[in-house]
């Protein structure tokens, strides 16, 4: 039943993945599922259809019913690999080879190095960053509020700018970010993107601004791309929305206030300016779970896609230039 009614509710056209590509899930799965009846199993069926290379999970806890985590859970019913370690709940899932594991904070960071059955590795960090203060309900709960009291939000009365910055100095530090093959990041932002505030999403959406948001500015100015947005360039045709499929309507948050929809999701991808053998990835196609959404009158135990964030799923290609590294 459950893959039945999945089925219906993704009509995803799970397409297989390129012979010659990874395809990357970026999934906050919602307190381990455990919000939703059979959340772990429903989560592990989406998981098989999507059949991604890797999943970088986030809130990855314990399974209801003294099961394990649910990344761990999840890599032995799938033959996988899975690397939590000290993490509170941060996962990277994966059936390919983990050449080493890395640890930046318990809530914030962690990553792996991979490499595929052709030799060709890549480095993958799951990361989470502060929930408060959450930018689009304080320009919903003040409209007049000006762009720099607004972007205080950000840095002030949540810490989302200092810590995309430690996970960037992170990365500096260890090396990743000139390393010598790709470097994905992906997560739970819990805020918008710049590329997403512009002028006209702003006239299409009653809560956004063009306004240069620090935690994407940042990762830009690391030398990342954003995926989704390197596939789909225009915000308004196809806006990514990651928050929220399962809470939409007012009172759903229990402040009786109408919802704000973002893409809090994403996955950056940063390639080396050297690479080994000359492989690097380009971002092919992108899209977010589920297509459909569900009824919002169901409950949300009974509900089949059991998380409140939508899940990125990118199709990135391997290239590899004509000059290899000496």
């Amino acid at each position: 039943m459950i893959g039945l009614f999945l089925g219906v509710i993704f009509a995803i056209g799970a397409a297989p993945v390129e012979p010659d590509g990874v395809r990357v899930m970026v999934w906050n799965v919602l307190h381990g599922g455990n919000d939703v009846e059979q959340g772990a199993e429903k989560a592990l069926a989406i998981i098989r259809e999507v059949q991604p290379d890797v999943v970088l999970m986030q809130e990855s806890y314990d399974i209801n019913g003294d099961r394990p985590r649910l990344g761990e859970w999840l890599a032995g019913e799938l033959g996988w690999h899975q690397h939590q370690a000290e993490s509170k709940h941060l996962c990277v899932l994966t059936p390919l080879k983990m050449e080493a594991t890395f640890f930046h904070h318990e809530w914030h960071g962690i990553g792996t190095r991979l490499i595929d059955e052709h030799g060709r590795s890549m480095l993958a960090w799951s990361i989470w960053i502060d929930w408060r203060s959450f930018i689009t309900y304080e320009l919903r709960d003040k409209p007049g509020i000006t762009d720099e009291e607004l972007l205080a939000a950000e840095s002030e009365r949540s810490n989302r700018k200092q810590q995309g910055e430690a996970i960037i100095t992170h990365l500096r530090e260890s090396g990743q970010l000139d390393a010598d093959v790709p470097l994905l990041v992906g997560g739970d932002w819990n805020c918008p993107s710049h590329l997403d505030w512009t002028v006209d999403t702003a006239r299409v959406y009653r809560n956004r601004r063009a306004m240069p948001l620090p935690v994407s500015m940042a990762m830009q100015q690391a030398g990342f791309t954003d995926t989704f947005r390197t596939a789909y360039p225009n915000p308004v045709q196809h806006p990514g929305i990651t928050w929220s499929p399962m809470n939409r309507g007012a009172g759903d948050d229990d402040t009786g206030k109408a919802q704000g929809f973002e893409r809090i999701d994403r996955l950056y991808l940063k390639n080396p300016k050297s690479p080994v053998g000359g492989w690097t990835l380009r971002p092919i196609s992108a899209h977010v779970l589920p297509v459909i959404w569900e009824d919002e009158s169901i409950p949300v135990p009974k509900r089949a896609f059991p998380s409140d964030h939508g899940a990125v799923v990118i199709d990135l290609e391997w290239e590899q230039a004509s000059e290899t590294r000496e």
